[in-house]
């Protein structure tokens, strides 16, 4: 019985000391992942002829636009990620996108899921994928703007008085 109390006292202890580490992680996989969202969609805008030119050789529809779309995503979308701007609604954006790049330009890794899971993670859309469904799942962290906006929001909000990002003061 002892011993179990103190394994439960370490359990609970590492679990205290773990939450605090979600926030600067998620800041530093913004950080990291956002400035290269940001650099692959500034490149792309900077040389948009080449980049309309290779969705026309993958035959996408609409090249065009695809190609401005594709490219201004990726540096407003890393831009928001890097200060942690809209976060949430980011992420479902860039996921889309990378979606897109597994089906144009890493189809084969893409379906290699299935029976090679390693030549799916082994492509390039693989972290950016996964960093934006983490954004979306956890949101951007305590470092960002959306933090202080979504504490402002739920703060005015009656609907919603037990939300995470309200003191322990105000929900007794």
């Amino acid at each position: 019985f002892f011993m179990w109390k103190k394994i439960t006292r370490f359990y609970q202890q590492l679990i205290f000391f773990s939450n605090h580490l979600k926030s600067p992680l998620l800041l530093l996989c913004r950080l990291y992942w956002g400035w290269g969202f940001l650099v692959a969609g500034w490149s792309k805008a900077q040389n948009i002829e080449a980049f309309k030119n290779s969705l026309i050789k993958m035959e996408m529809i609409a090249p065009h636009f695809s190609a401005y779309l594709g490219a201004y995503m990726e540096l407003v979308g890393g831009a928001f990620l890097l200060i942690g701007l809209a976060s949430r609604l980011v992420a479902i954006f860039l996921a889309i996108q990378m979606f897109f790049a597994y089906f144009l330009a890493h189809y084969g890794a893409l379906f290699a899921l299935f029976y090679s899971p390693s030549l799916f993670i082994a492509a390039s859309p693989f972290n950016y994928l996964l960093i934006s469904l983490f954004v979306l799942a956890f949101g951007p962290g305590r470092f960002s703007f959306d933090y202080y906006m979504e504490k402002w929001l739920f703060h005015r909000a009656i609907a919603y008085p037990n939300h995470q990002h309200l003191s322990r003061e105000k929900d007794s």
